[in-house]
């Protein structure tokens, strides 16, 4: 890891703004998240989460702020920023006719890793990820875990230091959380992880720090023992801070 990620956030919102027309889906989201932290990234559905995932990995741009990975500006240095990132969005795009092994194939050509180092890519986050048994199976094939896994596997194949995960167990079964859940706790010993989520049990197994959004504005920040001390639960919290404005 570069010299520089020891003097900069790896993600940072400076006043991040989204508008469609006069509906703002995020308004002036600040936040900085620091190498090695694990953050989990909290709201209600249509609170902003998303949105700012997405400006924070510069596939939209922002309206007004600035959105930085490893100091790299998303929106004029997206490239560059990118090559430190993994993204895995909600439900993200996997070929269904392509295995893991070729879809692993085609993604590090795409991200120009080549020769020797992409078989050991390959292979190394495969192991990670727990594709053994399903390698050469098609994607149309496989259960919704290990399809999430696949999609862990393409955001790790080029080692970024920084990791973002929209919703990565959505719709799983216990069974399938549990081992998605055991993939993030690996990938968290070595890089930058922030994580949206609707599963509060995961956050208090994973999270260091929770953010809560709600309505497009950051209503909370801090470590996550201000959320759950006190004999309070993170559930009675959440719920208190994205009531419902009147």
């Amino acid at each position: 890891m570069s010299d520089k990620s020891q003097s900069v956030p790896m993600i940072e919102a400076q006043g991040l703004s989204k508008f469609y027309g006069d509906f703002a889906a995020c308004r002036d989201v600040s936040f900085q998240v620091s190498q090695g932290e694990i953050v989990a990234f909290l709201g209600p559905n249509g609170a902003g989460k998303s949105t700012t995932m997405k400006l924070l990995t510069g596939y939209i741009s922002p309206s007004e702020g600035v959105a930085r990975i490893a100091g790299h500006d998303m929106a004029t240095d997206r490239l560059a920023g990118s090559t430190r990132l993994g993204y895995l969005p909600e439900n993200g795009p996997l070929y269904p006719d392509m295995t893991p092994s070729g879809l692993l194939d085609f993604f590090a050509d795409a991200r120009g890793v080549t020769g020797s180092e992409k078989r050991e890519r390959i292979d190394a986050v495969a192991d990670i990820c727990a594709l053994s048994t399903v390698f050469h199976k098609p994607i149309s094939k496989l259960s919704k875990g290990y399809r999430q896994r696949v999609g862990m596997a393409q955001a790790l194949l080029h080692e970024p230091d920084v990791l973002i995960m929209d919703e990565p167990t959505a719709g799983l079964d216990p069974n399938q959380i549990a081992e998605v859940r055991n993939t993030m706790q690996k990938l968290g010993k070595a890089r930058t992880i922030l994580l949206s989520t609707h599963i509060l049990q995961e956050v208090e197994a994973l999270a260091s720090r929770v953010i809560v959004i709600n309505e497009g504005r950051i209503v909370a920040d801090g470590p996550i023992e201000e959320f759950t001390t006190s004999g309070k639960a993170l559930n009675t919290e959440f719920k208190r801070l994205t009531a419902i404005s009147s």
